[in-house]
């Protein structure tokens, strides 16, 4: 039987895409923030395994998640699944760090599970999953996830897993923001020898309570708790702004671009 391996992610490639992928966001969203403590918190070795799983509100995701690994593990390989079949039509997800997945199929699942672990012991990884298997609204807490990542716990014994919620809200401008935050993370040798089953409990109840508290952050509307990662445009369109900017002239007042004081 043939040795799995990691797949190979040429830097060129990848960071020719970093170099599109940043102005980008800048066009579709008004910024792209962090809570704060939670970013704090993610202090530990690079050199142990890490697994970033969250919940699967938007299109955006696997691009929101690169972005995220750039920016707060620079020295980490991105790594993310995707549908097989999906990877097969758009191979250059491939060069990206995606790697393939069959899960309707017990062959499927184990290879995903050895491609997995091959990843993880590779040395400064990060595989960023969204084991709801689904879109789903961020108020939906009720469906379960599925077993991969459980099962990909009770395998190691060592690595870190965390939680990370996603929202993508409209405050005051015209273009979306998309806010992120991390739950506590988890160290695989910290939890011991445990079942798949409390593995999956545990995963499911901190993921649930990370994208409650982001929650009721998003519902403050207000920035302060957040660091800024990005920053898009400003402004409420072409017709509002100029009618706000010939209102200026005439009140002897200096224009603001920006519609709401959020993330200024």
């Amino acid at each position: 039987m043939s040795e799995v391996l990691a797949p190979v992610v040429p830097a060129w490639f990848q960071n020719g895409f970093h170099r599109f992928l940043r102005p980008f966001l800048k066009r579709h969203f008004h910024a792209v923030a962090v809570e704060s403590r939670s970013r704090a918190a993610l202090d530990f070795d690079n050199d142990e395994p890490l697994l970033v799983y969250g919940n699967h509100p938007s299109w955006w995701d696997p691009l929101i998640a690169h972005f995220l690994n750039r920016s707060l593990f620079p020295d980490r390989q991105f790594y993310a699944p995707i549908d097989a079949e999906a990877l097969e039509q758009y191979s250059v997800f491939g060069k990206l760090g995606f790697y393939g997945v069959r899960m309707n199929t017990t062959s499927g699942a184990a290879a995903f599970l050895k491609q997995t672990a091959a990843i993880l012991d590779g040395g400064q990884t990060a595989i960023w999953i969204t084991p709801e298997g689904r879109f789903a609204d961020v108020r939906d807490h009720d469906a379960e996830l599925m077993p991969g990542v459980a099962h990909i716990c009770t395998k190691r014994n060592r690595g870190v897993v965390v939680p990370l919620a996603l929202e993508y809200l409209f405050w005051e401008e015209r273009l979306p923001v998309c806010l992120a935050m991390f739950g506590e993370p988890v160290r695989i040798a910290d939890f011991g020898r445990s079942s798949k089953s409390e593995w999956s409990e545990k995963l499911s109840m901190d993921l649930r309570r990370t994208q409650h508290d982001l929650g009721q952050l998003a519902i403050s509307r207000s920035s302060d708790p957040f660091d800024d990662l990005l920053m898009g445009k400003a402004g409420a369109g072409m017709f509002y702004d100029t009618f706000r900017r010939v209102r200026s002239v005439f009140s002897r007042k200096k224009f603001r671009n920006r519609h709401g004081e959020q993330f200024e």
